[in-house]
């Protein structure tokens, strides 16, 4: 049987990550892409450049989050989420090939593609979270952060079925991501609770990380609408 008082601690991680979600929750009218996607109305093109923007975020954000496991050997809790958020990426990166070859990216295309600022400013500043974070606060950023990527990702593995005749295989990259985080959702709940527990978790800081995030998500989507 569950202790009461375990239980209390659990709900006290799991609020906080709940409200800093919401509070972080981007405003629908930040990312104009996703809808355009959601309604068949973007260009095969905007398609094929953010895979080819993928193409180099993920392998770059699985880096970021080994490092953060490497800075997080004080603290299991959080070693563990950045290691299964760094075994997803590895999963992910497996299947971006499929969608990219439905958007007509060949490897001589992939080698020639010049990234665009404004989609890498997203994996650069995971990066920097790396670097100079606390493990404890880069968690409660990221988890809030990764609310709204999971429900873009479902809204274009189904856009892509139904207006652009891409297969299971071409979606299974953003079916992966769309799909209930698991096993991480609950790392991240153990970390913020040991980091709450031992006082050494910064709210104010990681809303501040949280904020970056999102902000540099919604340029992500601007900067692949307008890519001039």
């Amino acid at each position: 049987m569950t202790d009461a008082s375990e239980d209390a601690m659990t709900r006290t991680a799991r609020d906080l990550l709940r409200t800093i979600t919401a509070e972080l929750a981007p405003d629908p009218r930040s990312n104009p892409l996703v809808p355009r996607i959601a309604a068949g109305k973007a260009d095969r093109e905007v398609l094929a450049a953010l895979a080819l923007e993928q193409t180099r975020i993920i392998p770059a954000d699985r880096r970021a989050f080994l490092q953060l496991a490497v800075r997080s050997t004080a603290e299991p809790e959080a070693d563990a989420y950045f290691t299964a958020l760094a075994e997803g990426e590895a999963l992910a990166q497996r299947r971006l090939p499929a969608f990219a070859a439905a958007c007509g990216v060949d490897e001589d295309r992939a080698a020639a593609y010049l990234p665009l600022p404004g989609c890498q400013a997203y994996p650069a500043y995971v990066a920097w979270l790396a670097l100079n974070a606390a493990p404890a606060d880069a968690v409660l950023a990221v988890t809030a952060n990764f609310s709204a990527w999971g429900g873009y990702c479902a809204t274009i593995a189904a856009a892509l079925r139904t207006h652009y005749g891409f297969d299971d295989e071409a979606c299974a990259f953003f079916d992966f991501f769309a799909g209930p985080a698991g096993e991480p959702d609950r790392a991240a709940e153990r970390a913020v609770q040991a980091a709450l527990d031992a006082g050494r978790l910064d709210e104010r800081r990681a809303r501040a990380y949280g904020h970056l995030l999102q902000s540099y998500e919604a340029l992500f989507w601007r900067t692949l609408e307008r890519p001039a």
